[in-house]
């Protein structure tokens, strides 16, 4: 291909001195157009590991699905190829509060059609939500950005669906919001208005509409704003396009029904089943029902399989019928921790149900970090989505916390997952040797070691200890067989590995601070010295701990920087760094972290992102990534930084093997280099010049928490995303 035009920047101007002294001058050098260089970019397989909040088939499409993520975005199911496929990898930086799926809805008349509501949080510093819609299954999108906020990763996430076609006109959608009541499109969701005739009134903090469903010509809205009786109307219905709402006479009452969570209609008896629980879930729900309306004579039953009570207290989520299976009925309980989530199935309209749990054969090879580091999995946890294939009764999906898993006999269970990434991932690591490229840090699935990056882990979660959430993960770089983890765990909350991060040992001990602030941590270049920092869910900040036996005994280092990530030397054992984001200061220490001194001031404060990075094999070359700040260098050990120029904003930044004929590491760049956007970029010059190595098609949101190259293959960069796992790219 051909080579590609640069765009050229300097590593310091004058014009910076105001700010901070130079460490190095640069004469000014010509600026041309952004150039980029055609990537090839893939998931690192982990499989999953996110929270699926809805799936659905096409009614009239064999082999059609989508299924929706509360951070990760949407997919569509390739039968053909048996995996999903992302739909919304072209949302930016700028749009990363788009991630999250409220709701998705498809036409039945017109397969081709899709429908996103997308939205992730609904408080006031998040921005409004969008409508995507789309003519050809989700492979380009028109938008429509809302006037309201929505909330895919908020309490209720795994209700629904919120979004309709209306049955009567392919033209009219429905969306129910969470604080604005319902709204209506007439132009298949072009443009949107409230209908004022819905009868609920929102509430700033309720759940609004819950779900809307077409049983035939009738429209049904559930409504999640309690009046703590479990008595005041949830569900409504309308038989004329919207132009009357009635509530639905005779619902169950009590807690049990307080919020009704989804719902499925059986088409052949003209029964509607709702799933009900006393709050949205997926977490804190300890009641809940299922019931049965006859739509024809208006009769409800009580179909619930299992009541809560006692220590077994849960609520129930999913539900879905069988097409052409009359009375045939699926629907899954949710946050039952003590006897363990289950679908229960039904033949006969609900009078008797069946544990699928019970008979369940559970094969997650594939995907083995499932394991927990137990020996079985569990059958599932929140789980709130259910569908049945319309076209093969025993063609089971429902989603979990971590996966999808998928039937075809009602027996044998598999991850139904390849494709679906939806991690979010914290740190990364690209090991110099050593049978593994990458050791990834994430939320909710802590340590991974990855031999292969085309498949997940072989060896799971890193065990002894397992943790949640990584905090930290850190590589001695003089002798990269020693690597240390810290995180959220039951039995411990830090760790150490001798072979490169394939097994695992915790730490002998560890600080009190530990169970409820485990922090990053660092590791001399030698392996000798260990600088754990903490920092309490709740925000608050503490000095780092020191170790110089393994974790066997720590004392606090009061001179350090609280909260701050430190940063080890590559050459020198005895040097750590350590960035003050609070006041823009950076520390240093050169008696193996025992006690730090302030160098450099006045560099970019107030926001705890800012990254502090050393090069590889390079003693005292210091680079502060500093947001809407720039990038910053240092060659002096952070006695002085100078500005990078023509870096507008930089999130994080990462080194790889040097280009060939080049002495120092190539540079990867999460940021910008015009201000107009945030992109992924590569520079093999030391940051002189940049080369846009991602497109508009691969940005997933919000990319700024960690990237990597790697020092064995030019070229080839790791990205941490957040909520589509870990992307990697290699020039095509």
């Amino acid at each position: 291909m051909p080579t590609p035009t640069r765009r050229t920047v300097l590593a310091g101007t004058a014009a910076t001195a105001a700010l901070l002294t130079l460490a190095t001058g640069a004469a000014a050098a010509e600026v041309t157009p952004e150039a980029s260089q055609s990537y090839r970019w893939r998931n690192a397989v982990i499989g999953g590991t996110g929270f699926v909040t809805g799936i659905l088939f096409h009614p009239t499409t064999p082999g059609l699905a989508y299924a929706r993520t509360d951070i990760g975005g949407a997919y569509r199911w390739d039968a053909h190829a048996a995996r999903w496929t992302p739909l919304t990898d072209q949302l930016g930086w700028d749009d990363w509060n788009l991630l999250g799926v409220e709701a998705l809805a498809v036409d039945p008349a017109h397969p081709d059609r899709l429908f996103l509501a997308l939205g992730t949080y609904a408080q006031s510093w998040a921005g409004n939500g969008a409508v995507l819609r789309s003519a050809d299954r989700g492979a380009t999108w028109r938008r429509t950005d809302l006037t309201v906020k929505l909330g895919g990763n908020e309490d209720g996430r795994g209700t629904g669906e919120r979004l309709l076609v209306d049955p009567r006109d392919s033209d009219t959608l429905w969306l129910g919001t969470r604080h604005d009541g319902l709204l209506k499109s007439t132009d298949r969701g072009a443009t949107w208005a409230a209908d004022t005739r819905f009868p609920a009134i929102p509430t700033a903090t309720g759940q609004g509409v819950t779900l809307l469903l077409a049983a035939g010509r009738t429209v049904y809205a559930g409504w999640g704003d309690s009046d703590d009786t479990g008595t005041a109307p949830n569900l409504f219905r309308t038989t004329d396009d919207g132009t009357t709402w009635q509530a639905v006479p005779g619902r169950p009452t009590g807690t049990a029904a307080e919020v009704p969570i989804r719902a499925a209609y059986d088409a052949h008896t003209r029964a509607l089943y709702v799933t009900y629980a006393n709050t949205p879930g997926p977490n804190g729900q300890t009641d809940g029902g299922v019931h049965r309306l006859d739509t024809v004579t208006g009769t409800w039953s009580d179909v619930t399989p299992a009541v809560p009570g006692g220590a077994d207290t849960f609520g129930y989520g999913g539900v879905a019928v069988t097409a052409h299976r009359p009375g045939t009925v699926v629907v899954s309980t949710n946050n039952r921790w003590s006897a363990v989530d289950t679908l229960y199935r039904s033949t006969d309209g609900g009078r008797s149900w069946v544990s699928l749990k019970d008979t369940a054969v559970l094969d997650v090879s594939e995907t083995p970090y499932l394991n927990w580091g137990d020996t079985q999995p569990k059958f599932g946890w929140w789980i709130q989505s259910v569908a049945v294939d319309p076209y093969d009764a025993r063609h089971v999906l429902y989603g979990t916390g971590a996966t999808v898993y998928g039937t075809r006999d009602l027996t044998h269970w598999a991850p139904r997952i390849r494709g679906l990434e939806e991690t979010s991932v914290r740190q990364l690591i690209s090991p110099p040797t050593g049978t593994a490229h990458l050791i990834s840090g994430n939320g909710d699935i802590g340590v991974l070691y990855h031999e292969r990056l085309t498949a997940s882990p072989a060896r799971g979660l890193a065990a002894d200890p397992v943790f949640g959430t990584a905090t930290g993960l850190a590589q001695a770089a003089a002798k990269p067989s020693y690597v240390v983890r810290t995180g959220w765990g039951d039995h411990g909350n830090g760790a150490f590995s001798t072979d490169g991060g394939q097994t695992w040992a915790p730490f002998p001990s560890r600080p009190a601070l530990a169970h409820d602030a485990p922090g990053p941590i660092a590791v001399s270049a030698d392996g000798r010295v260990l600088l754990w920092t903490f920092v309490h869910w709740d925000g608050t900040t503490y000095p780092a701990y020191r170790s110089a036996d393994g974790g066997a005994s720590w004392a606090e280092v009061p001179t350090s920087p609280k909260g701050a990530t430190p940063v080890a030397d590559p050459l020198d054992p005895a040097v750590f760094h350590a960035y003050d984001t609070g006041t823009g200061t950076l520390f240093a220490s050169t008696d193996g972290g025992r006690t730090f001194t302030a160098r450099a001031t006045r560099l970019p404060a107030g926001d705890s992102q800012f990254q502090l990075a050393a090069t590889p094999g390079r003693s005292g070359d210091l680079w502060v990534s500093g947001k809407g700040g720039g990038l910053y260098r240092s060659v002096d050990g952070g006695v002085t930084f100078g500005r990078v120029a023509g870096v507008a904003a930089a999130y994080t930044l990462g080194f790889g093997k040097a280009a060939p004929g080049a002495a120092y590491p190539a540079l990867f760049l999460v940021g910008s280099t015009d201000g107009s956007r945030s992109a992924v970029y590569r520079s093999d010059d030391r940051a002189r010049t940049w080369i846009r190595v991602n497109d508009d098609a691969h940005q997933w949101g919000w990319t700024g928490q960690a990237v990597t190259g790697d020092p064995r293959i030019h070229g080839r960069v790791y990205l941490a995303t957040n909520g589509r796992g870990i992307q990697y790219g290699e020039p095509a």
